[in-house]
């Protein structure tokens, strides 16, 4: 875990609370984690894991965090991190993550030549190739350094975004990386992006299944080729129980889970029941102060579009029905608030609409038990982007 000396930050400048300090006197607007939530969701996630079979790569992009991949590892059994940038890498291996994938394309030839250093930190690199002029390059870089990046094959298995979309272009990429000096083939990366937030559970497993026979179909002609893969990788949070019951994929990169954010808490599983009232529970919360009620029927808070993305969608207050985030703006959010319950200084708890966006606007998580703040985390990867 990383070190803090809390003597050298002052709350409300540096940071927006210390351990030991009470809830109620957090600064806001700030991120908050419900330490128990969220250690509950990373135990039953490594539990689902290890019944189905596979293994459990968390995605990092998610949280942008060193001190949660660890607990991640620590709780729920995880193998390594996901993360999409090479700046992202760098952070999860220099906090000490020693098998981190790139599950993203590598291109520039800055990018490349870093990536192809990060071994040398103790860690294994693996990373996603859709094009074969890629593997000449990345070939060209670990060599340079002497290091070895391993290399999945990406499949468009419906995302419509990176990756081949025919077995004999995936043959064709495995075999140039399985010849090329400090390369090694590792496996193929197959996430179906596409279909993680629709609503209905029969919908997804239709997508999913078009995908695993799609990922199926190239596995076994790669094997006629004498190309075995360590890694098949994919699912999400609206899809791990399918990809985890394939006999097909063995590897799972769930990041929303640990979290759960509204957008995702919406999607209905195979009861019909949203997942985040009995799969998984909201554990990441914008907390937020009441600053105005000059109008008896509305309530303004300090967290507005500065400190959340909406592109998934407005936040929801937490536990409550009688009042409703309904607009925002820079640095207000407007609560409709019809009997006039809040005053000025209540604090909500929002659940933001898209976790990951949010997340990276924020350089600290407040980890909360029992009302007190137990844990103060940076956010680590903030801003790696690049």
């Amino acid at each position: 875990m990383i070190n803090i000396n809390y003597d050298e930050l002052e709350v409300g400048y540096d940071v927006p609370a210390v351990p030991g300090m009470d809830e109620a006197d957090i600064e806001t607007p700030c991120l908050i984690l419900d330490l128990d939530a969220l250690e509950r969701n990373i135990i039953k996630m490594g539990k689902v894991a290890k019944d189905m079979g596979v293994r459990h790569r968390v995605h990092g992009k998610m949280h942008k965090s060193v001190d949660v991949a660890k607990l991640q590892e620590k709780l729920g059994g995880s193998v390594g991190v996901c993360c999409q940038k090479v700046s992202e890498a760098e952070v999860f291996v220099r906090g000490g993550i020693k098998d981190v994938m790139v599950s993203n394309q590598v291109r520039q030839p800055a990018k490349i030549d870093r990536l192809a250093r990060l071994p040398k930190l103790g860690s294994r690199i693996i990373c996603c190739v859709d094009d074969p002029e890629n593997v000449a390059d990345l070939s060209a870089a670990a060599v340079r350094h002497g290091t070895q990046i391993e290399c999945v094959v990406e499949i468009d298995c419906g995302a419509g975004r990176c990756g081949v979309t025919s077995t004999q272009e995936v043959i064709k990429i495995a075999k140039l990386i399985d010849n090329a000096e400090g390369l090694k083939f590792a496996g193929l990366q197959a996430y179906q992006g596409a279909m993680q937030h629709m609503d209905s559970y029969d919908d997804r497993k239709a997508k999913i299944e078009v995908a695993v026979a799609q990922v199926d179909d190239a596995i076994q002609n790669l094997k006629l080729q004498g190309l075995a893969c360590d890694i098949v990788g994919g699912g999400g949070t609206g899809s791990y129980y399918f990809e985890g019951n394939s006999g097909v994929f063995n590897e799972l990169q769930c990041g929303s889970y640990a979290f759960m954010d509204a957008d995702y808490g919406r999607i209905l599983d195979e009861k019909g029941n949203r997942i985040d009232q009995g799969e998984w529970e909201n554990a990441l919360f914008i907390l937020t102060s009441v600053m105005s009620h000059a109008k008896a029927d509305l309530a303004v808070v300090d967290a507005g579009l500065k400190v959340q993305s909406i592109d998934s969608g407005l936040p929801v207050v937490y536990g409550r029905t009688d009042i409703e985030y309904f607009k925002c703006s820079d640095e207000h959010g407007v609560i409709r608030d019809t009997d006039s319950v809040l005053k000025v200084n209540d604090k909500l708890r929002l659940v933001p609409g898209h976790c990951d966006p949010t997340c990276n606007l924020h350089d600290w998580y407040v980890g909360v038990r029992n009302g007190k703040v137990e844990k103060l985390w940076p956010v680590s990867a903030r801003g790696k982007a690049y």
